[in-house]
């Protein structure tokens, strides 16, 4: 199954290599992308429903990726919400579940277990 997927991103680079790398190993298809926390809030608000996975970054151009995990909070139970960033120290991954948020990788050690996350999704045959 293809996961519908929007990236919450502001590094271009890592935005495009991610895609490239979920979409070849992990049957992932993206929906689009925004690099800014209120262009996220948006997507999601005008996108109920629509999507099956939410890959949020914690540092953004504008506002955080906390505040793009709460506004997430109503999704429907199939739809997940991971983290991947740079900054997953423990007391991140915490505050990020306690918002709401399914998983969180690291983005420099855990590219792979993220890989594998979405495999599982898709393999389920629903999120």
């Amino acid at each position: 199954m293809e996961l519908r997927t929007y990236i919450v991103e502001d590094n271009a680079t890592i935005r495009e290599n991610l895609i490239d790398a979920l979409q070849e190993l992990a049957s992932v298809v993206t929906l689009g992308w925004s690099e800014t926390e209120s262009a996220a809030k948006e997507w999601i608000a005008d996108h109920r429903g629509q999507w099956d996975l939410l890959i949020v970054d914690l540092f953004l151009k504008q506002g955080s990726g906390l505040g793009v995990i709460e506004a997430s909070q109503d999704r429907s139970r199939e739809q997940r919400v991971v983290v991947l960033s740079n900054y997953a120290t423990s007391d991140m991954r915490k505050r990020c579940a306690q918002l709401g948020a399914d998983a969180v990788f690291d983005k420099s050690n855990e590219i792979d277990a993220l890989v594998d996350y979405c495999l599982a999704l898709g393999a389920r045959g629903s999120p």
